[in-house]
């Protein structure tokens, strides 16, 4: 699991030990976050493991069941943390996280602000993107939402690069004690334009803000209040489309005008060298790609922008 010393030094703890979180893999779509407790137990359809056998072996192992069933054991990495975590609100994605991690310049040493928390997805990533040295500040108004997102952080490894705050951002603005110290700002906020002004004052010179908003009427609004004190504003949507490759079949027919590939399967005459007529019809395996019947399509616009340096 993701570890942090009492430096804030982010490293990778390759054996799985008593009380870490691992992710249970049994396929691409069936993962579960489970804390590992030497006494315990899983049971799925694949048997019965015990926890005791994962003890001492390495992250991304293979265990058995006592029915000869297996499973893996991977890390939480912030990748698989959120495909398995608990949605206490809407979250962001791996396409959307990545890109603005990109687009915000985040970088090791970096200091981010973050409203609201949610249920972690994105603040997770942030605290690997700023370690070893940086730090995410982040807030929800939620003080339920915001505990348990905090007992997440320390299970995931990330607990000493992030703060978590209870408090209405929009209400109320980020806190005087970061004015002009933050390299970054996130906002996922249902009015995030009343958070504007206040996110401009904690930016550091030449700072970016990132707005997430699901409707194009919340851009509007929000673009409009960046415009007094940031430039370079620009707004994305990010889809990503999957494909499913695996290897099959296809027909190939052998013609007069050569060798020919597609679908759907077809008979030729083949004339073999001596001049006679023969059928052939043959497949060789392939591999083959088409993209995912359930791909993910819109998810939110991201709104990013530039404060303004004093001439």
């Amino acid at each position: 699991m993701l570890c942090s010393d009492g430096e804030k030094k982010l490293s990778f703890c390759r054996s799985i030990k008593d009380g870490d979180l691992v992710i249970v893999y049994e396929k691409r779509d069936v993962m579960k976050a489970v804390k590992v407790c030497e006494a315990s137990v899983l049971q799925n359809r694949f048997g019965v493991f015990k926890h005791s056998d994962w003890i001492g072996k390495p992250f991304g192992s293979k265990v058995l069941s006592n029915k000869g069933g297996f499973v893996y054991l991977l890390a939480p990495t912030p990748e698989l943390w959120t495909l398995v975590l608990s949605h206490r609100t809407q979250i962001l994605y791996i396409a959307d996280i990545s890109f603005l991690i990109t687009y915000l310049e985040i970088v090791p040493g970096s200091l981010v602000l973050e409203s609201g928390t949610g249920s972690g997805s994105l603040t997770t990533s942030l605290a690997r993107a700023v370690a070893p040295t940086g730090h995410v500040y982040t807030f929800d108004f939620h003080q339920q939402r915001a505990a348990s997102a905090r007992e997440d952080f320390q299970s995931t490894g990330v607990g000493s690069l992030v703060t978590v705050g209870v408090r209405d951002i929009q209400g109320e603005g980020f806190p005087d004690e970061y004015s002009g110290l933050a390299d970054s700002v996130f906002l996922d906020l249902p009015q995030p334009w009343l958070a504007i002004l206040s996110a401009g004052k904690m930016l550091k010179q030449d700072g970016t803000l990132c707005s997430f908003s699901p409707c194009i009427e919340q851009v509007q609004r929000t673009c409009e209040a960046l415009k007094s004190n940031f430039r370079d504003i620009r707004t994305f949507e990010v889809l990503l489309r999957t494909f499913e490759v695996h290897e099959g079949k296809m027909d190939i027919c052998q013609g007069d005008e050569g060798l020919s590939v597609g679908s759907p399967p077809c008979k030729r005459r083949q004339r073999s060298s001596e001049g006679s007529t023969v059928q052939d019809s043959s497949s060789s395996p392939t591999i083959k790609a088409k993209p995912c019947a359930d791909a993910r399509g819109h998810t939110g616009y991201l709104t990013f922008s530039r404060l303004k340096c004093l001439s």
